[in-house]
This record gives structure tokens, C-alpha cells and sequence, in this order.
């Protein structure tokens, strides 16, 4: 007898919602990847370190508030936590066109709106991360992690074009209003999710202490031998995109040459390999199993990202997409595997502290990259910069390529 297939994920309502909202935000949020640093770069006249400074701002509450948030979610429900993240996310970006047209924007408005967006995001992306096992269950957050992929990939392949073109159309400041209605959109279709989920965490009035809680979520990931090579992985790979992100619009728009919307053209270009990734991921996890999905995962980003610092102008401009599309499908197979395994083996009262230890580890670093690319791309050029970012991003799978034992995980 023929196994019937499974049910599609886009039935259930309140996924559709959940993975609606996902794909609006990420949409916009890569629209501001372009718009935010250019208004910096183009309308400010921004430092290669006034643009490193912007983008460790943007990403230093990972390690401020990364710990403790976990902590926090685990404590509430999180629908609340996402709809009021995106309500204040898009008042603070929504600020910054209104000071543009007054004539008053500046770099330390950019910082604060930086800084806000950045902590938001951290209470954002652990709520959301922990709200889908209520909302799919167990079995299914192999294909529910493959969905979020595809939503990032997709954002990843519209977002930086429509961002790089309403910046050479509209101007940067004017562009980040897509990024403020994005998260407008997405507040109002997870006040629609209707997933049945209890806080796991004890009661803030019941006297529980945050910092126990804290070590409980440090001390599930330190004794997980898999997930401390994930977490080495993703500290290295969110280093590279500190750097990545503070130094690639000032090398393509000012060193090569390109305009705006060329630039977002190309970054769109590369994300073709994610929607790819996110297609295979579950299904190349089912086939090898988990720890071979990584594996293979891993050795192929880097292989795919070795040539990327070999971009220039002229013909080998072309090496950025290419490249990059190729890496996107690996990499996003790599994401998807490890993170179904990571939330198959966790306790429900620890996925919230779970998620924001991993981020904490993974994602902290971003901000040191973003200070280290704008010290670079000061003292030594953005050039430099630019080769220190690839660099960075083909070593990050390192940890995971010197652990073959990881290939026997299921």
C-alpha cells in the first residue's frame, strides 16, 4: 500500500498566517538591508566606520539582551511579544523618512532607530522561533523550518532589488517606509493566529529567578556535543555577515562602481539558491538523515563561497551572484537541518531559552564584525574589508567539516 502523502502545511490556518507574516517581514527587512546602510553611505555622506558603527548598532542587543530574552519569552505567551516587536519596529523605521523630509535626519537618529530595531528583533526572533512547534507540532518542523527557508530566500531574491530600486527611484530614507508597512502587515496577521500555547517558563510573579533560567538554557546547549558546533558555525557565519553587511554596499556602490539598484539586483541574484535549498532541505534530510544533511551541507558552502573574494568589476562582478546562489543552497540546507534537530531534541518548557541561547552564540558576534569591517574599511580600505568578510564566510563551517562524527545524527 502507497503511504499517503502529508498533509499540506498551507491548510492549516493558523500556519498560514504564522508563515504569512514571516514572508512580509523578511520581505521588508531585506529592503532596509539596502536602504538603511545607503542612506547612511549616499544621503549622511557616512565613514566606512560610520557604517561598520551603524551596523554593530543594529545587531548589539544580541549580546545585551540575547540571554535574558529567552528567559523573558519562556515567561509569556509569544504572539503578544511578536505583534508588539513589530508595532514599535515599524514606528522607530517610520521615523526616519519623517525626519528626512523635515531636513533633520542624522547618523545618531540612525544608531537609535538601530538599536531599537535590533532589540526588537531579538524578542522577535525568539518568540517566533518558539511559537512553531505549538503551532505544527513535532513531527512536522522539518517541513515548517523548510518553509521559513523559502520565505527567506524568497525575501532574499525581491527584497534587496525592490530595496535597491526604490533607493535610485524614491531616495534611501524613502525606501525604509516599505520595510515600516512590512511589519505592519505582519502584526496584524499574527493577531489572526489562534495556536493553543502556554508560557513554559515560571510565573515573573511567582518569584521565579531569571538568571537559573538563564544557566538551565546555557547548560542544555553545553551538553549537546551537536549543538556546540552548530553554535560555532553561527557565530562564525554571523561574524562574515557583520562584516559582510558594513562593508559589500560600500565596496560595490563606491569601489566597483555600481548604482543602487544594480546593487540590489546583484544581492537578489544570489538568493535564487535559497529557494532552492529550502525545496531540497527536507527533502535531502529525509533521504540522509539529519547529521548527513549537515555534513554534505557544510562542506559545500565552503567550497561555494571559496571564489567570492575574487569579485571585482567588469566580468568577475558576475562571481557575486554566482557564488552566492550557489553557497544559498547549501547553506540553507544547513540551516533547515540544524534546526529541526535542535528543537526535536528540546524540552517544550526550554525552547524559548533554547532559541536565545543559540541566537546568543551565534548572533552575538554580528556586531563585532560590523565594528571590525568599518576598522578595516577605515585604516586599510574596504577592499580589504570586503576580502576579510569572504574570508570569514568560507572558514565559518569549519566546526561542523572537523566533526565527521556529526554524520551519524538522525
Amino acid at each position: 500500500m502507497t503511504e499517503a502523502a502529508p498533509k499540506s502545511l498551507w491548510r492549516v490556518r493558523d500556519f498560514r498566517r504564522y508563515a504569512g507574516a514571516d514572508a512580509i517581514s523578511k520581505l521588508g527587512s531585506e529592503v532596509s538591508l539596502v536602504a538603511l546602510p545607503l542612506t547612511a553611505a549616499l544621503t549622511l555622506h557616512a565613514s566606512p566606520f560610520q557604517v561598520g558603527l551603524l551596523t554593530a548598532a543594529e545587531m548589539v542587543a544580541f549580546l545585551l539582551v540575547g540571554l535574558p530574552a529567552g528567559a523573558w519569552v519562556d515567561r509569556m505567551r509569544r504572539r503578544p511579544v511578536l505583534v508588539a516587536a513589530d508595532a514599535v519596529r515599524m514606528l522607530a523605521l517610520l521615523s526616519i523618512p519623517a525626519a528626512a523630509v523635515l531636513g533633520v535626519l542624522g547618523l545618531p537618529q540612525m544608531y537609535a532607530v538601530a538599536l531599537v530595531t535590533g532589540l526588537c528583533t531579538v524578542f522577535f526572533d525568539v518568540a517566533h522561533q518558539s511559537y512553531l512547534p505549538s503551532i505544527v507540532g513535532r513531527e512536522d518542523l522539518a517541513r515548517g523550518h523548510g518553509t521559513l527557508a523559502a520565505n527567506q530566500s524568497l525575501a532574499q531574491l525581491a527584497g534587496p532589488g525592490i530595496g535597491g530600486w526604490l533607493v535610485q527611484a524614491l531616495t534611501a530614507p524613502v525606501a525604509v517606509v516599505a520595510d515600516a508597512l512590512s511589519y505592519a502587515g505582519s502584526a496584524l496577521l499574527l493577531l489572526g493566529v489562534r495556536a493553543d500555547e502556554k508560557p513554559g517558563g515560571r510565573d515573573v510573579r511567582g518569584g521565579g529567578r531569571l538568571w537559573p533560567e538563564i544557566a538551565e538554557g546555557l547548560s542544555f546547549v553545553a551538553g549537546q556535543p551537536v549543538l556546540r558546533r552548530v553554535a560555532a558555525v553561527g557565530a562564525l557565519m554571523m561574524l562574515s555577515f557583520g562584516l559582510w553587511s558594513a562593508t559589500v554596499p560600500l565596496y560595490l556602490v563606491r569601489e566597483v562602481g555600481t548604482s543602487p539598484g544594480t546593487y540590489g539586483t546583484l544581492l537578489s541574484a544570489g538568493a535564487v539558491g535559497g529557494v532552492a535549498g529550502a525545496w531540497l532541505a527536507p527533502r535531502i534530510a529525509a533521504r540522509l538523515g539529519t547529521g548527513r544533511a549537515m555534513y554534505a551541507a557544510a562542506w559545500a558552502a565552503t567550497v561555494c563561497t571559496a571564489p567570492l573574494a575574487l569579485t571585482a568589476a567588469g566580468p568577475r562582478l558576475l562571481i557575486l551572484p554566482v557564488a552566492l546562489a550557489a553557497s544559498g543552497v547549501a547553506t540553507t540546507v544547513f540551516s533547515v537541518a540544524q534546526g529541526a534537530y535542535r528543537q526535536s531534541i528540546c524540552p517544550p518548557h526550554l525552547l524559548g531559552r533554547l532559541s536565545a541561547t543559540m541566537r546568543f552564540l551565534m548572533w552575538g558576534p554580528m556586531p563585532l564584525g560590523g565594528l571590525l569591517a568599518g576598522t578595516l574599511g577605515q585604516l586599510a580600505g574596504v577592499r580589504v574589508a570586503f576580502w576579510a568578510a569572504c574570508g570569514v564566510y568560507t572558514l565559518a563551517h569549519l566546526p561542523v567539516l572537523l566533526a565527521p562524527r556529526i554524520r551519524q545524527v538522525s
